[in-house]
């Protein structure tokens, strides 16, 4: 068999199973609009970890009216002198929605804290309080699922040259990218940090391996599923790769051993 017909297959293979998944999260979605339920996925992780094309296989056959993906700008300068959690509470799903942040108020736990975007103080507040807020949505009625999608160096390094050459990719490139590779190491420590103080048995962190993008988006859906109750799940699609989605512990366990 020669090597283009091993892509090919290879290829064949993974939109296969794609749209089994597809069929999946449909599925989902008829459950979270007839049962008036309200679901949030927040997406973090580093620069180029592939966030965007993993929703994009997410929402791709989902119904446009009642799944919202939000990914907020930078703050206006009213934004600024609000309460922090202010303009994301306003994006927050409704009855019978399924939002997905595409970064969220973590940004204060990792851009923000690294780049200087914020003080100390106001990071601390963020960080001593987040799971709270977390838990009062959770009490409420929201049911948040958390992302965090992690990359090696060399990996992002590549993702990030590709970003510069391919015409397609250049609006995705940012001031902030540009650091991504100099402050590789806080960004490690801001993640670590990150995973083991907001790791809350009510709203657990799952890390992904992303360095496979393909494999990225199967076992991301495969595991966003699983943990969803929903009529009709077929449960044997829904089996991740270890390698690949790593469950964080409670507050204050080991973390699981990332990219530093």
């Amino acid at each position: 068999m020669s090597k283009k017909t091993k892509v090919a297959d290879h290829e064949k293979d993974y939109e296969q199973e794609l749209r089994l998944l597809q069929i999946e999260l449909v599925k989902l979605q008829r459950q979270i609009i007839s049962g008036n339920l309200r679901l949030l996925v927040i997406l973090e992780g580093r620069d180029t970890a592939g966030k965007d094309g993993t929703i994009k296989r997410i929402v791709e056959h989902l119904s446009p009216r009642e799944t919202r993906v939000v990914a907020l700008g930078k703050p206006s300068s009213r934004e600024e002198g609000e309460w922090y959690f202010q303009r994301y509470v306003a994006e927050l799903p409704s009855a019978g929605e399924f939002a997905i942040f595409n970064r969220s108020w973590y940004n204060r736990a990792g851009v923000e804290q690294v780049m200087g975007f914020c003080t100390e103080v106001q990071y601390k507040q963020f960080m001593g309080s987040v799971n709270e807020f977390e838990s009062l949505l959770v009490d409420s009625g929201t049911q948040i699922i958390k992302y965090y999608l992690d990359i090696d160096k060399k990996e992002q390094a590549l993702r990030l040259e590709s970003r510069k050459t391919d015409p397609l990719k250049q609006w995705k490139i940012s001031p902030i990218d540009e650091q991504a590779q100099k402050n590789w190491k806080p960004y490690s420590k801001a993640r670590d940090r990150m995973l083991e103080k907001t790791s809350s048995k009510q709203a657990p962190w799952t890390v992904i391996n992303a360095n496979n993008k393909k494999l990225t988006h199967l076992n991301l859906i495969q595991d966003l599923l699983s943990r969803v109750s929903y009529p009709g799940k077929d449960a044997k699609l829904l089996k991740c790769d270890p390698e690949i989605v790593m469950h964080c512990p409670p507050l204050g366990a080991k973390q699981p051993k990332l990219a530093s």
